[in-house]
């Protein structure tokens, strides 16, 4: 385990501007003027015509000089008529990019702040490197907002370990995704027994996952569903457990998980300690992707890597959950070794997990209590978008190639 690995983890085109010209700086257009529009008082004196000479009598009649016949000045080629494209892409009134609207959008020339702003220089590195991140945030929600499929997808999220953040990570990347597309999205419990996602999420609802397990074929329409969750300010969806509830079974998740993808577009799981358990391989059954939150600590990895272990060992679809595994990993505010944190990022990558994602420790998160995004720090909230962006590009690869 003393290798190291060198790098483990891993526009739309510009509408035409319209600037209208500012009339007050100007210079005027001067028109030379005709000759009827001159004053009389301005026009210069005539001379006198001359006197036409007297013919003597008898000479013959000179004949009026001929005017050679003027040709016709050539004619200006007319201006070859612009091309105006009909691609409304092009076009910001459609939804195409226009200059400083672009995710893609080259860093800017001269500083827009402070002493350097009103010198116009360039911009300082600091400046630069608040532009580079306000554009990679601006591509994270981009990639987030625009994604679609042609059926709902799911999100389980899995750890053996306890305390590793599955619960709080549910409801903080689920949220954001729906913060960001606006809704469309339930967080639900999969774990054999009740866990702590009620006691997490915002709101005091009355009916529970218990009560849709129990009721899950009765449910034909959203306004109906919708009476076993608890809305989030985030526009999420979290149906958790009220009370006490019979343990899960693999066929509980499926129903559950089927009438759910009836009125939501994603799923975000929230999974038990025990995957070995009926509630787990259900889950595991209909999941499309593999979240695994982790922490720097050993125990945290390792059981993480058994989590992959065993779904290797598992049918072609556990398989495919194991090779696409995302891992988000969060801070607690507990000391922290640099060379853990490097171990337990190597260790992730051997195992095959492809993307890392580190989300910065939050007061709010630590408080242990009901978790509402809004009150994330900016840079959390940043982080929890740079996954949720991970997880939805790999979604749209492999949902693609399954159906």
């Amino acid at each position: 385990m003393t290798d190291k690995i060198s790098d483990v983890f891993g526009a739309a085109a510009r509408a035409e501007d319209y600037l209208e010209e500012d009339t007050t700086s100007v210079a005027p257009h001067l028109v030379p003027r005709t000759r009827n529009e001159t004053p009389a008082e301005v026009l210069p004196a005539l001379p006198p015509m001359p006197k036409s000479p007297v013919r003597p009598e008898g000479a013959p009649v000179q004949p009026e000089p001929v005017l050679a016949a003027v040709p016709p000045a050539p004619k200006t080629p007319a201006e070859a008529p612009v091309e105006r494209s009909r691609d409304k892409s092009l076009s910001v009134l459609f939804g195409g990019a226009a200059s400083g609207m672009t995710p893609t959008s080259t860093a800017p020339t001269k500083s827009t702040k402070g002493l350097r702003g009103l010198l116009r220089l360039a911009p300082s590195p600091a400046e630069l490197a608040e532009h580079e991140h306000r554009a990679r945030g601006l591509a994270n929600e981009t990639i987030i907002r625009q994604a679609t499929w042609t059926r709902h997808v799911r999100i389980l999220l899995a750890n053996k370990k306890g305390g590793t953040g599955k619960t709080p990570l549910s409801i903080l990347l689920g949220g954001v995704i729906a913060a960001i597309k606006g809704g469309s999205v339930a967080i639900w419990e999969v774990s054999d027994d009740p866990g702590a996602l009620n006691f997490r999420a915002e709101g005091n609802p009355t009916l529970g996952l218990g009560e849709l397990v129990r009721d899950v074929d009765t449910i034909t329409s959203a306004g109906q569903l919708a009476g076993y969750g608890v809305p989030q300010t985030s526009f999420a969806t979290v149906f958790g457990t009220v009370g006490p509830r019979a343990a899960l079974a693999g066929e509980d998740v499926v129903k559950v998980s089927d009438k759910i993808g009836e009125f939501y577009g994603i799923e975000v799981m929230d999974s038990g300690n025990v995957p070995t358990s009926p509630a787990f391989q259900g889950a595991v059954s209909v999941a499309d992707i593999l979240v695994i939150p982790v922490m720097n600590s050993g125990d945290s990895v390792l059981q993480a890597i058994e989590v992959l272990e065993e779904l290797r060992n598992g049918n072609d679809h556990a398989k495919a959950l194991a090779a696409n595994a995302i891992a988000v990993r969060l801070k607690d505010g507990r000391p922290e070794s640099p060379a853990v944190a490097e171990e337990v990022a190597r260790l992730l990558h051997d195992a095959g997990v492809t993307q890392l994602h580190d989300v910065p420790y939050d007061a709010h998160i630590a408080e242990r209590g009901q978790l509402t995004v809004g009150k994330l720090t900016p840079a959390t909230r940043d982080a929890l978008a740079a996954a949720a962006a991970g997880v939805v590009r790999s979604l749209q690869t492999i949902v693609s190639t399954k159906r």
